[in-house]
């Protein structure tokens, strides 16, 4: 979804517009809190729903709307894939675990005295 300011009488109105590369251009009204409404088509375009995070990012002049994705399942599926990779089970990532700590004690041990 790429949103343009248009040049309206006045500021109350802003244009979402997708390019006819995309399908479909919208008008919506700022009301007097800021708020706007989503079209419902852009709503499930998005698969959006109340209470759903969406991300808007300025690239010059042009504002580009995206649903927020959450961060953990992405990052989860990525260090998944890099565990799988890299033939390192969750049994060998515990066992590295308990050994780092056990350095970092003896590290902390040494230092104090």
């Amino acid at each position: 979804m790429i949103i343009r300011y248009s040049d309206f009488q006045t500021t109350e109105d802003i244009m979402l517009t997708d390019t006819e590369e995309y399908g479909a251009t919208y008008t919506v009204r700022i009301r007097d809190r800021g708020q706007i409404t989503i079209p419902q088509a852009v709503r499930e375009n998005l698969a959006a729903r109340s209470g759903d995070m969406l991300t808007l990012v300025q690239v010059g002049d042009v504002y580009v709307l995206t649903k927020k994705e959450l961060q953990i399942p992405r990052l989860a599926e990525q260090f998944s894939a890099i565990m799988e990779e890299e033939g390192v089970t969750l049994a060998d990532l515990l066992a590295g675990l308990e050994e780092e700590r056990e350095a970092i004690y003896r590290e902390r041990m040494a230092s104090a005295g």
